[in-house]
């Protein structure tokens, strides 16, 4: 179910808020009843799906128990290594078990081996990812003795499938919402904040992402070599696109979050302003970020043993991130391309040619670095990465590939007010919000476009539904 959608906006919604204030009255009653409809919404695509998260779920409230009664060094260790097996097996499987076959498949045609293993038809549960590992963190954080496991069942599946986060995050941890399962506040100040957080959410993915969106479309998803201007008009917009289409979501699940007085943690901080690539992950996918840094790199050893293992630390953990986000090398690359940039800044510090610059040139800078990353992460080979960059730099006479009615004059206004609002003004979390009558005419009249807007275009999924 999509949040930009007539069944999620009319129905499920509405059921849903007139049923947890209409009717109950207590928070165990309403944790359950948002569990119940959370794994409605998750099993909407298909009611599979949800076997396979309540399984997951079931396996680790069960091991987060024993492993917080369990006192013998050697028993924790086993059944923190079972849990985190049992975790990853599950998310290599669906996410990666054909990519490894296929490659293993090409290497033995490689070395002239008569052998092949089976590609198998998996699909891919919406979602998977963020759930594995907020469900990791949790029992890790068990382990660690810096949290104590779910009282009840109710809580722990509440937590797991709370449908505002549920498909494409942020990545919460049990310690974000231990306190507020147990008790919440309520309030229409904090009900009419989530309208305000969830109307910007629908116009950044509507008005914004969705418009630009075919652009990116137009250069990426075709074989041929393209201008100069239309390659960069192509990434500039898949730049626009992922931004706030991925934006959007984490805005409208804050939002959601509020209306049923819960706080979710903020996922990003104006990335486009960045002034350094470690800048950039500090302001990108923030709970992706933190997650890595603390379930990774610090483990690893973080920069506690010299500068070589810190730039190894650095590149690996940003390896594994690229490949988190899904089963394709130019996924790794694109990985690797932020943990060298990365482990450059920090080896050089303030000899770095970006340090040199002035603030404004900083921005611009890492902005351009970034871009070139994205064509990495959004094309789907290394042949059309190249052929895309390629184009960027002239080096290709390609011809015009960007359809004028996709570049018209209303999508090269939204591009350029993407790309101000990105790059030059405050995040929504950084505003004061004056929660008065003309922000609800603001609200009211964004809502009433956005609902005809749907009524025009095909519903798109977001982008980050797919990791």
């Amino acid at each position: 179910m999509l949040f930009n959608s007539y069944i999620f906006l009319f129905a499920f919604l509405p059921v849903l808020l007139i049923v947890y204030y209409g009717l109950l009255r207590t928070i165990p009653a309403r944790n359950g009843w948002l569990t119940v409809m959370s794994y409605l919404f998750y099993g909407w695509w298909n009611p599979l799906f949800c076997l396979l998260m309540l399984a997951s779920t079931a396996s680790d409230y069960v091991i987060g128990k024993q492993l917080y009664r369990t006192e013998s060094a050697w028993g924790r260790k086993v059944l923190i290594t079972l849990t985190v097996m049992i975790n990853l097996s599950v998310l290599g499987f669906f996410k990666y078990y054909n990519f490894v076959v296929a490659n293993l498949n090409e290497l033995f045609v490689g070395l002239h081996l008569p052998m092949q293993a089976p590609i198998l038809e998996i699909v891919l549960p919406i979602g998977i990812s963020f759930y594995i590992f907020e469900s990791l963190s949790y029992t890790i954080d068990i382990y660690r003795r810096e949290v104590k496991p779910a009282k009840n069942l109710i809580d722990f599946f509440c937590f797991i499938s709370l449908f505002p986060h549920l498909v494409a995050g942020p990545i919460m941890r049990y310690v974000d919402l231990d306190r507020q399962l147990k008790g919440r506040t309520h309030s229409e100040g904090k009900f009419a904040l989530g309208i305000v957080f969830f109307t910007v959410g629908m116009v950044k993915k509507l008005v914004l992402a969705d418009t630009v969106a075919p652009v990116a479309d137009a250069l990426f998803n075709q074989s041929s070599a393209a201008s100069v201007i239309d390659a960069w008009a192509g990434v500039l917009a898949y730049t626009m696109q992922i931004y706030f289409d991925f934006s959007a979501y984490s805005d409208m699940a804050v939002g959601l979050g509020l209306m049923l007085g819960f706080e979710i943690i903020q996922n990003f901080n104006s990335p486009y302003q960045s002034v350094s690539v470690q800048d950039f992950w500090r302001r990108w996918h923030i709970s992706l970020s933190s997650w890595l840094r603390d379930y990774l790199y610090l483990p690893l050893g973080g920069n506690r043993k010299g500068p070589r293992r810190t730039y190894v630390n650095l590149i690996l953990v940003m390896l594994l991130g690229g490949l988190w986000h899904g089963a394709s090398w130019t996924f790794v690359v694109w990985g690797l391309y932020h943990g060298v940039l990365q482990a450059i800044e920090r080896w050089m510090g303030p000899r770095h040619p970006l340090k040199q610059l002035p603030v404004w040139g900083q921005k611009v800078a890492t902005f351009g670095l970034v871009m070139v990353g994205w064509v990495f992460f959004r094309a789907t080979s290394f042949g059309a990465a190249g052929r895309v960059l390629t184009n960027m730099v002239g080096l290709t006479h390609g011809k015009e590939i960007v359809p004028r009615g996709a570049l018209g004059p209303l999508t090269i206004a939204i591009l350029v007010l993407c790309l101000v609002i990105s790059t030059s003004t405050r995040n929504l979390w950084q505003r004061p919000i004056r929660l008065d009558l003309r922000t609800g005419l603001a609200c009211s009249v964004a809502l009433v476009v956005c609902i005809f807007l749907m009524l025009t275009k095909t519903n798109s999924p977001f982008l980050y539904f797919q990791f």
